[in-house]
């Protein structure tokens, strides 16, 4: 179910076009005329990117604010974003909901679809590297690397390595918030607990949070050093 607070993401292509708003006011309006009546923006990131960037520090920020605020990100436009594997992965793996202006009818299956194209391609890739490997090795050429070991508690670790990045990236989103809390004077735990709760902001595992939460958040490096 989606959320009626939204989070609008907007992307220019140039210096030059974030400068002089060439585009970026056509996508503004748009959201603001897509949401009057039915939903509340609560913020707005703009990402200034050329073709060639993977990265996108903004989209990033904005996908934070979403998992905060538990809203939707909206855009104006579709077209280009979806066929952006930056955008589509940084979006699935986000689990957040996703709404376009000029296609009201995607939704997060649209852009799982589009990610199930992208890692069929990249299957598609590995599966002609392995054929290559294969001929080169029928070929006499000696390859290196052993891939038939079964799992050990490599793997165990490799998953706990995955919840600590999880659990660190989720401090990360809620570090300015919480310094803004504590520099309005709320100090204890229990405090910041409240203001998070009056903030609409839920708990890692959902719900209000309590003081105990709050000291397992603020023991993450992101929060450690405030």
């Amino acid at each position: 179910m989606k959320s009626n607070r939204y989070v609008a993401y907007y992307r220019v292509s140039t210096q030059r076009q974030g400068r002089s708003g060439l585009g970026l006011e056509a996508q503004r309006q748009a959201v603001i005329e897509r949401l009057s009546g039915r939903g509340e923006l609560i913020s707005e990131y703009t990402e200034i990117e050329s073709g060639r960037r993977t990265d996108r520090p903004r989209l990033a920020e904005a996908l934070a604010a979403c998992r905060l605020h538990r809203a939707t990100l909206i855009i104006a436009k579709l077209d280009r974003l979806a066929r952006n594997v930056a955008f589509v992965s940084n979006l699935m793996e986000s689990g957040t909901e996703f709404e376009a202006v000029d296609f009201p009818q995607a939704n997060r299956l649209t852009i799982h679809i589009l990610a199930a194209v992208a890692e069929n391609e990249a299957q598609a890739i590995s599966q002609r590297t392995q054929a290559a490997l294969a001929a080169a090795k029928a070929r006499g050429i000696r390859l290196g690397g052993f891939r038939g070991r079964a799992g050990t508690c490599n793997d165990l670790a490799r998953a706990r390595t995955v919840r600590i990045s999880e659990a660190n990236r989720r401090a990360s989103d809620l570090a300015p918030m919480i310094l803004a809390i504590r520099n309005d004077g709320a100090t204890s735990a229990n405090k910041i607990a409240a203001a998070l709760n009056d903030r609409g902001i839920t708990a890692p595992r959902g719900g209000p949070w309590c003081a105990a939460q709050v000291r397992r958040v603020l023991s993450r490096p992101a929060l450690a050093l405030i």
